[in-house]
């Protein structure tokens, strides 16, 4: 965990992700990667002597058939409360719009639902998991189906609800979070798409490459999160 809470740390100091005084909502999926940040941040009050207050928000995709009774046992051992905010998510993506590649759509639906619901609570801030492979995974998908370089940013105001969107995870790799995963009251197998998607193809195609070229993955996040590694050409010299 020290590892983990270092990489943190670097990434609150490197974008000014958590002040004293702010109410951050986490949102929490079921999976490692969300569960692991909650348990970090509370870490991190302890380990920065930050004053900052969480909550944990899960958005019920399923309508109330996830039985999210041990993430909530989890929560109350963090001293944390938690919240299920229902939706239809999984209906409207699955069986009304019939989404052949359903990612993005059910991403938006929960991330709106969650940030209302963060709002709601009082919250400035909304914290998700995502690591240092999905801000890769992101990049690949926005030039290989979108023609552009695009990815997420580790800090993103919103202005339609008022809370700034905060990444902590982002200098940290899915495997690092994976060795966590037994310890986690991880909910199992929640999508219908069971990994059909492009974004597992990316994970998978990624996988491959650290495996043929060592280190890959590491030098693409680094070349992401480094400015001074940018080289690209501008159109206008």
């Amino acid at each position: 965990m020290k590892r983990i809470l270092g990489d943190l740390r670097r990434a609150d100091e490197a974008y000014g992700l958590v002040q004293n005084g702010d109410k951050i909502a986490v949102g929490l999926s079921g999976g490692k990667d969300s569960l692991l940040l909650l348990k970090a941040l509370a870490a991190y009050r302890k380990f920065e002597g930050k004053n900052f207050e969480l909550i944990a928000i899960a958005v019920d995709c399923t309508g109330g058939k996830t039985d999210y009774s041990s993430v909530a046992a989890f929560c109350g051992e963090l001293g944390v409360r938690f919240i299920v905010e229902p939706s239809r998510i999984f209906e409207i993506v699955f069986d009304v719009r019939k989404e052949k590649n359903p990612c993005s759509l059910c991403s938006k639906l929960r991330r709106g639902i969650l940030c209302t619901a963060a709002a709601r609570e009082g919250c400035n801030k909304v914290a998700l998991g995502h690591h240092g492979d999905d801000l890769i995974e992101t990049l690949l998908l926005s030039m290989t189906h979108e023609g552009r370089l695009s990815t997420f940013a580790p800090k993103a105001y919103l202005d339609r609800t008022g809370v700034t969107l905060i990444r902590p995870f982002v200098y940290i790799t899915e495997r690092e979070i994976a060795a966590f995963k037994k310890n986690l009251p991880v909910i199992e197998n929640i999508c219908p798409a069971n990994r059909n998607t492009r974004r597992e193809y990316m994970k998978e195609l990624i996988t491959k490459l650290d495996r043929d070229i060592p280190e890959a993955r590491r030098r693409m996040l680094d070349a992401i999160i480094s400015p001074n590694r940018y080289n690209l050409f501008d159109m206008q010299d």
